[in-house]
């Protein structure tokens, strides 16, 4: 038999593993955009790939970047997909071992003497790991080419085996370090996959890595939902003022800090995750908008926050965001006026400070403000600016063409959204669950190795754009994000997969470091049995559809 169809799954994890990190592909350079149709040149060029319907999917006209997508068939309708990013972070991190970042042997001997003389406890367990010989380093090996890798050995184990029950679409995609441009691509474009194929998509299972620093037991997890993630914003409109004179004006630098100390570590936006406290709000960034120095207390300023969430919508954050800022506002406002000895100055200070959502100052526009606004958004687009920023720039213009009198606060969103998502009642999503379930608790007499469940993934993901989540809430984030049309450019419907969704992937440590490291044990050996017997057991015939239909031609294996 040839060799290269004799090959097991941990031969096959680790050599795709190795082939896809050498191929460097860090976010927003020409190696992210040759990626794509190096891989699907790779697939077509494997032997166990022969038969399958590999093409690649444009993200955005002209940009240069595709996912990569491959069908392997077998019999019926049922499909599951595996799905991951292959887009890294940058190397320059690794300084004078930065040409090795991609070659994963060579860095790990390098990385391994380099560490002779290690002084942090962080550096030390890394020497002490790679002298083990379990870990394999590498630039974007944990982050997630080693999952890519593991999905594509069972791809190929699935393309060889014969009478096999279902189908399998792989899916590798662009962007997640980024603004996830590439699963926002693939999700939407996954109802036009499935009905030119003629597929029913069962569930889909996404390959990301977890990070441990301990034993490996909170690495070993399938996570059967994803936190979610938003970025509310508060743009803060002052009244300048000489700074000789600052009891005639109000600082909103000053203001925007106020609302930065009320929202951090606020308890109205922690949420808990299930039985274990959920992570706090935590300010990413706040500037004034004065382009230098001068005399002049700033005119605005602008603060973003991280706000994890694990059922609440969008909107019941921004409420609660609102509260917050108003509160602030009020609590300034009510300390300024304890300080102040000035009658004028505390009638400047009388009435409270107005609060517009973003989609309110623009309703406020008349048309040809509006048109203004919208060219201003466009022209700002194509830049390098990050969505943060093009945010701040577009409330600014949006704040001038107003003519509205500061103080005031404007609050939105400043960034892509990250919906959490939760497997729902539904019969697919049960069986996943069940399926997966299972997979977890005959781990050990299975694999050796043991592997628990989760509620959530521990970070965001793509799983937010592929799994169960209330679409409806894009909504309300697209109107209030201020450079969404231009700078986004993300339907607000079927803008999502809305499959169950769960991932298992590889562990290591320290991603996005020069100390990623791999556990080559599970990556290679565990990992790609139990996606094989995930998605063997997801497309095993039953007797009805995961719909509670009638399955029909199902197949059988």
């Amino acid at each position: 038999m040839n060799r290269e169809l004799a090959k097991t799954l941990p031969e096959r994890a680790r050599s795709w593993a190795i082939a896809l990190t050498e191929q460097k592909s860090v976010t927003g350079t020409q190696g992210e955009a040759a990626f794509g149709p190096w891989l699907a040149a790779r697939l077509r060029e494997d032997p166990a790939f022969r038969r399958a319907d590999i093409w690649t999917i444009e993200v955005e006209p002209g940009d240069g970047r595709h996912c990569v997508a491959m069908l392997l068939r077998g019999t019926g309708r049922w499909t599951v997909l595996l799905t991951g990013h292959y887009d890294t972070v940058a190397t320059r991190d690794y300084g004078e071992l930065e040409e090795l970042a991609t070659r994963p042997e060579a860095l790990t001997r390098a990385l391994r003497n380099s560490l002779a003389d290690a002084d942090t406890p962080a550096a030390r367990l890394a020497r002490a790991d790679l002298e083990s010989g379990e870990y394999l380093a590498g630039r974007g090996l944990l982050d997630m080419k080693a999952g890519l890798a593991a999905g594509l050995a069972v791809c190929a184990h699935f393309a060889e085996s014969t009478n096999t029950a279902g189908n399998l679409l792989f899916i590798a995609v662009p962007d997640e370090e980024n603004n996830s441009a590439g699963a926002r691509k693939a999700a939407p474009s996954l109802p036009g996959i499935y009905e030119q194929h003629g597929l029913d998509l069962v569930a889909a299972v996404n390959l990301d890595a977890i990070a441990d620093d301990g034993d490996g037991s909170k690495g070993r997890i399938i996570a059967l939902g994803t936190v979610g993630k938003l970025l509310p914003s508060a743009y803060v409109a002052g009244v300048p003022t000489h700074s000789g004179f600052p009891l005639n004006g109000i600082n909103a630098a000053a203001l925007a800090s106020s609302i930065a100390a009320h929202v951090e570590w606020a308890t109205e936006l922690t949420e808990d995750c299930g039985s274990s406290a959920g992570t706090p709000p935590s300010l990413l960034g706040i500037r004034d908008g004065k382009a230098g120095y001068d005399v002049t207390t700033p005119a605005s300023a602008f603060a973003t926050f991280n706000v994890l969430s694990y059922r609440r919508t969008p909107d019941e954050v921004l409420d609660r965001f609102d509260r917050l800022c108003a509160e602030a506002a009020s609590n300034l406002l009510g300390e300024l006026k304890r300080r102040s000895q000035t009658p004028d100055a505390i009638e400047n200070l009388a009435n409270p400070v107005p609060l517009y959502r973003f989609e309110a100052l623009v309703e406020h526009l008349g048309a040809d403000e509006r048109d203004r606004l919208d060219a201003y958004s466009a022209s700002i687009a194509g830049g390098d600016l990050p969505l943060p920023e093009k945010c701040r720039l577009v409330t600014q213009e949006a704040w001038g063409l107003s003519r509205l009198s500061g103080p005031a606060i404007v609050t939105g969103f400043g960034s892509i959204p990250y919906l959490p998502t939760n497997l729902s009642d539904a019969p697919a999503a049960a069986r996943l669950k069940t399926v997966a379930t299972q997979i977890a608790r005959d781990s050990a007499e299975r694999y050796g190795s043991t592997i628990a469940c989760a509620d959530y993934f521990a970070g965001i993901s793509d799983m937010s754009f592929f799994g169960e989540a209330a679409e409806s809430s894009l909504d309300i984030v697209a109107r209030n994000t201020p450079a969404w049309k231009h700078s986004v450019r993300w339907t607000m419907r079927q803008g999502l997969a809305n499959l169950p969704t769960i991932n298992i992937g590889p562990w290591g440590r320290d991603y996005h470091t020069p100390l990623e490291r791999l556990h080559m044990g599970y990556a290679f050996e565990v990992l790609p049995q139990a996606i094989r017997d995930l998605c063997a057991g997801l497309l095993q015939p039953s007797g009805s559809r995961p719909d509670g239909s009638s399955q029909g031609d199902a197949g059988v294996s």
